[in-house]
């Protein structure tokens, strides 16, 4: 299953600061940067301001008199209109929208003019009164008292000379961050930009969980069930073979072979709805990762994944099997396991169905509803499959059966596959879930689906793709029938 991986690009926006002295002439920028200028026509242009910087800087505190404040005044109207005229062959700068911003993006840049426009009476854009003499601001199109331009977040003046616009409302670079930068999922921190000032992250396909790039290499651990990366105020259960396992997920999590006997019915009575019946006692024993390996190495036949996590088995041998489930000790670590030897007889061609403990009930249960084929297919005569057609229809019936758990047997789907089952069966399959499903348990049993219907395997992949389409089209008796006669699924 693939993961996902987003880059957003992010950036700021300027205030030019003015002063208005109640005349019709400009006024004239307080504080500029040269980094967004690198042409060498405009070297000039930054010297004269820089230069008027400096003598008003030197003006500071000094009184004055009317004569000099008329003189200066004369010589700051002559050089904006210089500078204004200079600048007259550039076309206008505009304000970059912000376009389709979501909560993981930063805003776009703009900069404003280096001069203010002469337009006589200024109008604040927040409190819609004259600016008046004194200091004032020019950004986002329009002039503001400085009190008056504020962050739509926290309603506090803007005094930075960088902000953020978002759906064309400001914001503190601060507030901003805080509201829309994206947080890691996992260690909760802010996500960082790259080295090339991109903020980049990954996501789960079907979870999205957002987290650090960093965290697949620093060894998180991983939900064996979910695939959910464990947050930091968060302490997954560690299994005695290390696996890890969330609370989510432990909530239902099936621990020892007595606790699994009641799904197994569940299971049982699903096949029973669908005609398929398995008349044959297979034990059903749930096993510890060691056991399942070493049953499978023992076992002489079947096709399995590198991980596997159920086996129908055909070869007499001794299991362990898990006699009691287990306590979960401080530090969220399993202990006090009892297991005991199963000897395993071969009164058919099942001998055992093997399936992994401390998984939740509907992962254990579409593994069962998958191995529950193996047997039927070996029970009912169906000479030797070819790997993709036996996994495929395997995986065909474990996903009806999520369905069947996730809709409460309601689906057209399973209810077509019923009726086509036998001219007898019900119209539906019946419901196998026993007491209300939480929203979080639907949507594991969305996920486990999702799993099956994306697996990009040739065998179990393709085969469930090529099953579930052979079995819309012509139901799962005929199916099934054309299976036997043929091993192969109709076309």
């Amino acid at each position: 299953m693939g993961w996902l991986s987003k880059i957003f690009k992010g950036s700021v926006n300027r205030v030019s600061r003015g002063h208005y002295n109640g005349n019709t002439h400009e006024g004239h920028s307080a504080w500029h940067t040269k980094a967004y200028e690198h042409d060498s026509d405009h070297e000039d242009i930054d010297r004269a301001i820089a230069l008027s910087l400096s003598e008003e800087d030197q003006r500071k505190g000094k009184a004055v008199d009317e004569v000099d404040i008329d003189h200066r005044l004369h010589e700051d109207e002559q050089l904006a209109r210089a500078l204004q005229e200079s600048l007259n062959d550039e076309p206008p700068r505009q304000n970059v929208p912000v376009k389709d911003v979501h909560s993981e993006s930063t805003p776009a840049t703009f900069m404003p003019p280096y001069i203010f426009p002469s337009t006589g009476l200024r109008v604040c854009a927040g409190c819609k009164t004259p600016i008046g003499q004194g200091r004032f601001l020019s950004c986002m199109d329009s002039v503001w008292h400085p009190q008056c331009f504020r962050c739509f977040a926290c309603d506090r003046p803007i005094s930075e000379y960088e902000f953020a616009v978002h759906e064309g409302n400001p914001y503190h670079r601060s507030c901003y961050k805080e509201l829309f930068h994206p947080k890691c999922d996992v260690c909760k921190n802010f996500i960082p930009t790259n080295k090339d000032g991109h903020i980049e992250y990954r996501a789960h396909p079907f979870w999205m969980q957002k987290y650090c790039p960093a965290h697949e290499t620093d060894r998180t651990p991983r939900c064996c069930s979910c695939e959910r990366m464990e947050p930091k105020d968060s302490k997954y259960i560690t299994l005695d073979d290390g696996r890890k396992l969330c609370l989510e997920c432990l909530n239902t999590s099936i621990m020892d072979t007595d606790e699994c006997q009641p799904l197994y019915i569940d299971i049982q009575e699903f096949y029973e709805g669908l005609n398929m019946k398995v008349e044959q006692q297979i034990p059903l024993l749930l096993v510890e990762r060691q056991a399942l390996n070493e049953a499978m190495e023992a076992e002489k036949t079947g096709h399995h994944l590198a991980e596997t996590r159920g086996l129908c088995l055909s070869e007499e041998q001794i299991v362990r099997t898990i006699l009691r489930r287990p306590v979960i000790e401080p530090g969220n670590k399993i202990v006090d396991m009892i297991t005991g030897p199963y000897k395993l007889v071969r009164r058919c061609e099942v001998t055992a169905i093997l399936i992994l403990y401390g998984l939740p009930r509907l992962l254990t249960g579409s593994i069962l509803a998958h191995e529950m084929m193996h047997a039927y297919l070996r029970l009912k005569g169906y000479q030797t499959l070819d790997p993709k057609v036996e996994e495929g229809i395997c995986q065909v019936l474990a996903h009806m059966w999520l369905e069947s758990e996730i809709t409460s047997g309601s689906s057209s789907i399973i209810a077509s596959i019923a009726a086509s089952s036998s001219s007898s069966s019900s119209s539906s399959a019946p419901s196998s879930k026993k007491g209300v499903q939480t929203d979080f348990e639907k949507k594991l049993g969305e996920f486990f689906k999702h799993q099956i219907e994306t697996d990009p395997s040739d065998v179990y992949g393709d085969g469930f793709r090529d099953g579930i389409k052979a079995v819309e089209r012509y139901g799962l008796r005929k199916t099934l029938d054309h299976m036997k006669l043929t091993g192969v699924f109709p076309c």
